[in-house]
């Protein structure tokens, strides 16, 4: 059974993870580099077209007793529209490449001149709202919650340094970076690049892949779908 380090937070998304690798005859090594800590803030209600970009948003929002008002909801993938839909929000834009690029391709000819609100973490690419405002929108952005690093991450980048993981599955910039900064901390990070480098490492999406290879870690796998589930699945199959 293959070792295979899953880094998502540890709100439900971590142990689903593994119970998805386990199902596929692995062993999950779980250990979240990421932490939610929610501002407080909320989405502006007088925008043309509000936009999210995960799962986490979409709850806080509805939590928060936020409306859209007039305004056309916007998921940036799947697993973000679900998380709308199921909170009560109807949603009127999908993009067919999941990514701040595809939405920015797909409303192009459609803010001109409107108001777009982005509610999203602090880590949110330039991309989205360069790309908006690029197309005439008047863009807000709303901070619904910052991404640390929990203290007690780290346990794979020891195991990737002893050559002890088939496989990493980073599923966003921030969790190559957390993975590092955790290296760091135990004095380890050039020997857990290579322990990475002798393993197939898979991210989600290109932005997480430029990411990984600019510090040093080759990239295997990078699936169609920018899901976790396509992510674990294609590495396996690579395995």
């Amino acid at each position: 059974m293959p070792d295979i380090a899953v880094f998502r937070p540890d709100d439900g998304r971590l142990a689903r993870a593994g119970e998805h690798l386990e199902t596929r005859g692995a062993t999950p090594v779980l250990d979240p580099m990421l932490e939610v800590a929610p501002t407080g803030n909320t989405p502006r209600d007088d925008a043309d077209y509000a936009v999210f970009t995960s799962k986490t948003g979409a709850e806080l929002v509805s939590a928060a007793g936020w409306t859209p008002g007039d305004a056309t909801v916007c998921a940036i993938g799947e697993s973000t529209r679900v998380a709308l839909e199921t909170e009560g929000f109807d949603v009127g834009v999908v993009p067919g490449e999941y990514s701040s690029t595809g939405l920015v391709d797909a409303l192009r000819g459609e803010v001109g001149g409107l108001r777009v609100e982005v509610a999203r973490s602090d880590h949110g690419s330039d991309v989205l709202l360069d790309g908006l405002t690029e197309a005439g929108a008047y863009v807000h952005e709303t901070v619904l919650y910052r991404l640390t690093r929990p203290e007690e991450s780290g346990v794979s980048t020891k195991r990737a340094a002893a050559g002890d993981l088939d496989a990493a599955l980073f599923t966003s910039s921030l969790t190559v970076e957390h993975f590092l900064d955790a290296a760091d901390d135990r004095g380890c990070r050039a020997q857990a690049i290579e322990g990475l480098n002798r393993a197939v490492v898979g991210t989600i999406g290109e932005p997480t892949r430029q990411t990984a290879e600019e510090r040093g870690i080759a990239v295997d796998v990078v699936p169609d779908e920018a899901s976790f589930e396509s992510l674990a699945d294609a590495v396996l199959d690579d395995l």
